[in-house]
């Protein structure tokens, strides 16, 4: 079968291991030196490792693939201790993946391990775990994207993490949305931000200057696009030339996506004033 899963550059990788403890199903290893993905059937392909490689060196695609094992990856990892099955489990649920959280509290059940102990152990709490890694969804709105109770001068964010690093693009929030694609500066030099650009719409952000690991960005916006089969992508960048380096990478993903789709673009001025706005740009 073809499915998002992981592949790791050996060329690029430099055998740090930070990949191997941040990988919740134990799918990684360290062998003659260099991280390997020891088994499809251990990777769920939500990504969780990538943003802790210093060198860019795990990408998502799309590749023929042996579909994920809930049961597997739990044989592999129960040996190493019960924290390692609850940080699986928190993983599971902190990127919505009920279906595979309660086959997880199954198959503890029936090896004798307290499920339910577990399961209320990984209950959200507030200000419980890395809100970085937790995927959260804040406002809820009606399905024409506007807030079920409009306030002026409110928030338009509808979920988090919102970092291009850190985001699941097969997270809830991203199916067949909006999407804008915002230069970290944007917000901070454009007043309207959340009322004319973010209103209606899932966010990422990215510096195209100062971010390493660029080549995972163009392969999230691709998952993004053939995965999450988002509606439409606007790319708002400030005047600066180097910024434009985002509308580069988003005109990368949608090169290799098999999917067609059109971008937005959106420049802002230093000023704070929209310098254009153009559409069906390719």
């Amino acid at each position: 079968m073809k499915r998002t899963i992981i592949t790791i550059d050996e060329a690029k990788c430099n055998g740090c291991g930070l990949c191997i403890p941040n990988c919740p199903e134990g799918a990684l290893q360290m062998i003659n030196g260099k991280a390997r993905l020891v088994g499809d059937l251990l990777c769920d392909g939500l990504g969780a490792c990538i943003g802790h490689c210093p060198e860019g060196a795990i990408i998502l695609e799309e590749r023929e693939a042996q579909p994920y094992s809930e049961k597997m990856a739990l044989e592999n990892i129960i040996p190493q201790g019960i924290d390692v099955v609850r940080a699986h489990l928190m993983h599971l649920r902190n990127h919505n993946q009920a279906a595979y959280y309660e086959e997880a509290l199954t198959i503890l059940s029936a090896r004798g391990i307290d499920a339910g102990s577990l399961d209320a152990e990984t209950q959200p709490t507030p200000g419980g775990g890395c809100p970085g890694a937790a995927s959260r969804v804040l406002n809820v709105r009606d399905k024409r994207g506007v807030p079920t109770t409009p306030t002026p001068g409110a928030s338009e964010l509808t979920h988090w993490p919102v970092q291009l690093h850190l985001l699941s693009p097969m997270a809830p929030q991203y199916q067949g949305a909006d999407l804008l694609l915002c230069a970290d500066c944007v917000p901070y030099a454009y007043p309207d931000f959340h009322s004319r650009l973010l209103s209606g719409k899932a966010l990422a952000i990215a510096c195209p200057k100062l971010d390493a690991g660029q080549d995972i960005y163009v392969e999230k916006l691709r998952v993004l696009i053939d995965e999450a089969r988002i509606n439409s992508l606007t790319v708002a960048i400030m005047e600066v030339p180097c910024c434009r380096g985002l509308l580069a990478l988003a005109q990368q993903a949608v090169a290799a996506a098999s999917r067609q789709i059109a971008i937005k673009q959106v420049v802002i001025g230093i000023e704070g004033e929209i310098l254009n706005a153009e559409s069906g740009i390719t």
